[in-house]
């Protein structure tokens, strides 16, 4: 008996348990768990054993924010993940006729086939691509940087990454990046990352600016206990993806093309 229910509490150590099993332990379900807790944030229960969750996050611009799909390894193949997306259109559509958002959006890895297949199938279509690089910290020579404000001349971009949180440009956009993200400004440039986390957004395009800004993305990384950070750049920057690569960063899976796909499907 399969049951979709809102989560709990007494969940946690389930959670934990799938958390572990993701990413090679490197999920951050566990570590939000809390945060989540009575927020559009939901179980798959199969003969009382929690097996999957999946999250609702309300964004700017009346945007459901879909994260936070997990099935545990050992019930995969069976339908779960698609019987969790199903509940979590409905829900958005619920929403939607409640007037608190007018979309669904969610991002994902590019090589994530059966989301990207599945949002397809749902009338979601592609409206940004992003090229999520990695770096060690080592590899650069850390620089104290200095917190900075966040501006609207900051935003460049119509679509500003938050780690792997997507907002469209705008004053509730401003305001909500101010609230979840940190700001920090070396050489004159400025970048931006959610709070205690090191997946980095830098705020200037071109080479030289990104240069510029990873030995003091590397110093945040150092500041908060990690070996290793993440940037995320829009994919009209893959002319500077070589110089890039030159400089110690890395993609995933050797690709060229850009490895991060935000998805929307409008219901109003």
């Amino acid at each position: 008996m399969a049951l979709i229910r809102e989560a709990k509490l007494e969940d946690k150590p389930f959670i934990e348990e799938i958390a572990s099993l993701t990413w090679g332990g490197e999920d951050y379900l566990a570590r939000v768990f809390d945060e989540w807790l009575g927020d559009n944030f939901y179980v798959l229960e199969v003969d009382g054993k929690v097996i999957g969750t999946a999250k609702l996050t309300l964004l700017p611009g009346k945007v459901g924010w879909l994260e936070g799909l997990r099935v545990h390894p050992d019930y995969r193949g069976r339908g779960y993940g698609r019987k969790l997306h199903g509940f979590m259109l409905e829900l958005g559509k619920k929403l939607a006729r409640e007037g608190k958002i007018e979309a669904l959006e969610f991002a994902t890895y590019f090589l994530n086939r059966e989301s990207i297949a599945m949002a397809k199938r749902d009338g979601f279509s592609i409206i940004a691509k992003f090229f999520n690089l990695g770096a060690s910290v080592e590899t650069f020579e850390p620089e104290i940087v200095k917190r900075a404000e966040l501006t609207m001349e900051d935003l460049a971009f119509g679509i500003i990454p938050l780690g792997w949180k997507f907002v469209h440009r705008g004053e509730e956009a401003l305001e909500w990046l101010k609230e979840k993200g940190e700001v920090y400004e070396i050489n004159g440039f400025k970048f931006l990352a959610p709070k205690g986390e090191v997946t980095f957004t830098p705020l200037s395009t071109g080479l030289a600016c990104l240069k510029a800004m990873l030995p003091g993305m590397a110093w945040v990384a150092l500041e908060r206990g990690k070996e290793e950070f993440d940037i995320m750049i829009p994919s009209g920057m893959k002319p500077v993806l070589p110089g890039l690569k030159r400089l110690g960063l890395f993609l995933w899976d050797e690709t060229e093309e850009p490895n991060v796909l935000v998805f929307r499907k409008k219901l109003v």
